[in-house]
């Protein structure tokens, strides 16, 4: 299946989706990398062993689609309309319900609408101008359980002036306004989550968290 897409567009301003495809990606490395991220997120996933999943912050659906595919039951949400679009057309492409799918901002979400046992937010945080506004946002919504990552730094931004990318910015990705080190994003989410288990799949931190009235 040809999965769509952005390929590094923008709305409003704001990088939206994946430059390039990378769990369809040939190059050894990126590989590696992504296998390393997917085991992590699909191990904690099984930890948690949800009923229900919402990805906020989908992008073009990869993982929505993939646990829709396996029987689970999962929405996702995302700011911008046209990536929503492409993560519809990539669910109609994989037989798959596309009406999962909607633009909403993650400021904008509500529990009793956009709750679930599990949420998941993996690379949305670093590129939000209000990160703590988001994280209340996310524990009105987390009913028993979140997925949370972003890229570790300064690991990151020194792997892409490795490869020649961004140089002028010092490697910092086009979007990324934010930036944690493993040490300070486990900080900064244990203001609002009870970290339950630390990934860190290269380059990336990964966390499991629980709300603090969970018993």
């Amino acid at each position: 299946m040809n999965f769509k897409v952005s390929g590094g567009k923008s709305e409003d301003g704001v990088v939206f989706g994946n430059a390039y495809d990378k769990y369809g990606s040939k190059n050894p490395i990126v590989k590696w990398m992504m296998n390393g991220f997917d085991s992590s997120l699909e191990q904690f996933v099984a930890q948690a062993n949800p009923e229900t999943i919402h990805e906020v912050g989908c992008g073009e659906g990869f993982w929505v689609n993939k646990w829709n595919g396996k029987g689970k039951t999962a929405v996702g949400s995302d700011f911008s309309h046209d990536v929503i679009s492409l993560a519809r057309e990539n669910a109609l492409a994989a037989n798959l319900r596309p009406e999962v799918f909607n633009a909403k901002s993650i400021y904008d979400l509500k529990p009793g609408t956009d709750n679930a046992d599990l949420i998941v937010c993996c690379e949305v945080m670093e590129h939000l101008e209000d990160p703590e506004r988001a994280m209340k946002v996310l524990q009105s919504l987390a009913d028993k359980y979140l997925i949370i990552s972003v890229p570790r730094e300064p690991i990151w931004c020194g792997l892409n002036m490795v490869r020649g990318k961004y140089l002028k910015s010092f490697g910092n990705t086009p979007g990324h306004i934010q930036h944690w080190s493993k040490k300070s994003f486990i900080r900064f989410v244990g203001k609002y989550f009870k970290i339950v288990e630390v990934s860190s799949p290269f380059p990336w931190t990964m966390l499991l968290c629980v709300p603090y009235d969970e018993k």
